[in-house]
């Protein structure tokens, strides 16, 4: 059985650090295991030294083989538990992990549907998907520090403890030596956060690049543009390699310096070891054991480094994170019940009003007005408009989406089966009917598949009237009170324009239907037309009395002689 799907929580977005410690404390328990597991890891590394010298001293130079075979085993049974402990926590951290991944992913995607119309005006699709998966993994990352990295920390403190039983010299050199490892990696982390950065808003900005590429490669093909657009995308990916390097020549240092500083910390404590053991000062299997220790003390330090980088890189992913949860949606809604019966919808910036149970058309030269009209009244742009009496942005944006539906002409088409295009939320019916309103039942037949045909991102594999057709069943099927569609039939044929609107007008039998087009068939089948000039009515009325009264109207949408008459 499937587990539910757990909500992601409310994230705190005041600042990247307190959005990476929301993730922290968004897993307290699965945190608090692996910085135990992580912590008795490291702690057990330094345990192996200690019987080594214990074996050493009490055992082989003094003969007495079963204190030898004792410690021996204390080595091998140490071994055994680290390794168990090893594996816990990898197994632990990577469950950490994964969760501050999804846990981002989910409050990305959440906070995109809540953008809902103004998201791709406020920031693109490669940039949304950049943050959604790259930067959520980096963050991820970051994470690390709550195990391994709190493990570190106490496994400084426990070498620095047992050094100090064997000689305050060596523990002092091992108290000030590693903080200064740490201090000089300082500077190269500083400057890694603003080439990452950089990098960051680079491969943010080429993949919307790409997208955008991708998205409209035919209509590249028909103008000749692609080896234009394909040059422009050449010369961002070389930048976006030169950002690269830079980020990559930062990096080198700190890996190189995170294992050849710890390397020559070793060397200079067994050297000073070494020296003291020739002087009698300690035993060798003391020596064995500071050399063990400082060896031992080589792992902490790489996570120091290791999290001292990750969280350099963790902080920029946030910052960009951070930065898109933050972006508001054009009109915030209240939490205000929609009217509870059918009600007219009414735009007083323009004078239309969408009357319940009516087809209404909306005619104007500049289609742009025409759609910012029903953009307005389905609650997507900030304005006036009521609905029986209630303005929208008062009302419950998700009783608002249940009920009023905007038909965008180009509406996005995600790649799938045909039946699942059409069918959009899942909890659909029948979708024949629906088919056959749209006069889609050609496309049906005319794929391999018929409805169980896969169809491309964006309906590629077909053409501009097909797709149109497959929007405008979508929309009739989701059956909503009040449909408003943005030239539902712009790009047909006048044969099947003309079936279209009649079944239209059939499906939508008792419905509120709203369309914004020019065409004589359409607008010929709808109950009221209103007539806009520079976004204000001008006229209002039936298609053949604006035709036969209004002269702006009739040069507009006659499209022939015989109509004027």
């Amino acid at each position: 059985m499937a587990q539910p799907i757990m909500a992601p929580g409310t994230p705190d977005c005041r600042s990247p650090g307190r959005y990476l410690w929301w993730l922290v404390t968004s897993q307290p328990a699965r945190i608090l295991a692996g910085a135990c597991l992580g912590t008795a890891w490291m702690v057990c590394l330094t345990l192996p030294p200690y019987f080594l010298s214990r074996a050493i001293d009490d055992g082989l130079a003094t003969g007495r083989w079963p204190a030898l075979v004792g410690w021996v085993g204390a080595v091998l049974g140490t071994g055994v538990l680290n390794a168990w402990l090893a594996i816990m926590r990898h197994r632990t951290m990577t469950r950490v992990r994964m969760d501050a991944v999804f846990r981002t992913v989910q409050v990305v995607a959440l906070h995109a549907t809540r953008l809902g119309a103004a998201l791709p005006r406020k920031v693109t699709a490669g940039e949304v998907v950049t943050i959604g998966f790259s930067d959520a993994a980096m963050m991820a990352s970051t994470l690390t520090i709550t195990g391994p990295g709190v493990g570190a920390v106490l496994a400084y403190i426990v070498v620095a403890g047992l050094l100090l039983a064997v000689s305050p010299l060596l523990a002092a050199v091992v108290l000030l030596g590693v903080p200064l490892l740490v201090a000089l990696l300082g500077p190269l982390l500083g400057r890694l956060r603003g080439t990452e950065t950089a990098y960051r808003a680079r491969q943010g900005d080429l993949a919307a690049r790409f997208a955008d590429i991708a998205g409209g490669l035919r209509v590249l093909n028909g103008i000749g543009g692609k080896e234009v657009y394909a040059d422009r995308y050449r010369r961002g990916s070389q930048d976006l390699r030169e950002q690269g390097y830079r980020v990559g020549a930062v990096t080198s240092w700190i890996h190189a310096l995170g294992v050849g500083l710890p390397t020559l910390f070793l060397g200079a404590v067994t050297w000073l070891a070494a020296r003291m053991a020739v002087q009698g000062d300690i035993t060798v299997g003391e020596l064995v054991a500071v050399y063990g220790y400082t060896a031992v003390l080589v792992v902490p330090v790489a996570f120091f480094v290791e999290g001292g980088y990750d969280l350099s890189r963790g902080l920029v992913a946030a910052r960009r994170v951070v930065n898109f949860l933050t972006l508001k949606p054009d009109v915030e809604h209240g939490d205000a019940a929609p009217p509870a019966s059918p009600a007219v919808l009414h735009d007083p910036a323009s004078g239309v009003e969408i009357v319940p149970g009516k087809v209404t058309a909306l005619v104007s030269a500049r289609p742009a007005e025409t759609a910012a009209v029903l953009d307005r009244l389905g609650g997507f742009t900030a304005s006036a408009a009521t609905w029986g009496g209630i303005p929208l942005g008062d009302i419950d944006p998700a009783q608002l989406r249940e009920r009023v539906l905007v038909a965008d002409n180009e509406a996005d088409l995600f790649a799938g089966p045909l039946r699942e295009v059409i069918e959009g939320s899942g909890d659909a019916g029948e979708v024949g009917p629906a088919v056959h309103a749209a006069m889609a039942e050609d496309i049906v037949r005319a794929l391999p598949n018929g409805l169980d045909s896969p169809i491309s991102a964006q309906g590629r594999n077909l053409s501009g009237g097909q797709r149109q057709r497959v929007r405008l069943a979508r929309a009739l099927l989701a059956d909503p009170e009040v449909l408003l569609a943005a030239e539902p039939t712009s790009a047909l044929d006048a044969h099947t324009e003309a079936t279209v609107a009649e079944r239209l007008r059939t499906a939508r039998a008792g419905r509120t239907t709203a369309v914004a087009t020019t065409s004589p068939l359409v607008l010929d089948r709808a109950d009221i037309v209103y007539f806009l000039v520079d976004g204000v009515v001008e006229a209002t009325g039936e298609h053949h009395d604006l035709l036969r009264d209004h002269p702006g109207y009739r040069l507009l949408v006659a499209r022939d002689e015989e109509q004027v008459r």
